[in-house]
């Protein structure tokens, strides 16, 4: 299933503002599991500023990104990293093999199909590799906030093009995640404080 036109978020050669708190915590992440094999996969690279920084922090990185402007920028910016057009609905186990691990940074909010966007995670995975996926964090205090703070309407934006489809909690994350056959799921948190954390970051072992 795919939709009917390609996403394109008018990106920029800069860092994005949430790449302020969301690199440390995947690198942390990254770090942690002692990678022999350093390949990794992104899927919805944006301008490619993460995978240059994962890059220059020692990780061979490829992906893919359904974005134009996205992926002229990267491909500029970035021409010694793998970094092509595609779309998360794609076979690309088909195309670029697997992974010891494949992340994606605040993308699976914006899909209109997020069970076929992670089977498409699991299938670039290899046997016992991970997911990194980072989204926005949703949680019953943060949501009644916002609401009392009455900004239900600019959080939830509905007129935003190409925004935010899906707002996940823990739970509705991990149950994906498990109903998608990951045998495991932890997260942590990225961005200010309990209980009104800016992201959370989901890591599934295949």
């Amino acid at each position: 299933m795919k939709a009917d036109k390609q996403p394109d978020y008018g990106y920029h050669s800069e860092s994005r503002w949430d790449n302020d708190y969301l690199v440390k915590p995947l690198l942390q992440v990254l770090e942690g599991m002692q990678l022999s094999d350093k390949r990794l996969f992104e899927v919805g690279f944006g301008n490619g500023w993460i995978a240059n920084y994962l890059a220059e922090n020692g990780y061979e990185v490829s992906g893919i990104e359904p974005s134009a402007s996205g992926v002229s920028i990267a491909q500029k910016a970035y021409p010694d990293l793998n970094l092509q057009p595609g779309n998360a609905y794609d076979d690309l186990q088909s195309e670029f093999g697997v992974f010891p691990v494949v992340y994606s940074v605040e993308v699976i909010e914006h899909c209109q199909y997020p069970r076929q966007f992670i089977s498409t995670v699991y299938n670039l995975l290899e046997d016992g590799g991970r997911a990194v996926i980072t989204t926005p964090y949703h949680g019953y205090v943060k949501n009644l906030l916002i609401a009392l703070l009455g900004k239900t309407d600019s959080h939830f934006n509905p007129l935003w093009d190409e925004g935010h489809l899906r707002f996940f909690s823990e739970k509705t994350l991990e149950g994906l995640l498990l109903e998608s056959n990951f045998k495991s799921v932890k997260f942590i948190k990225a961005g200010r404080f309990m209980p009104v954390y800016k992201s959370m970051v989901a890591i599934a072992v295949k």
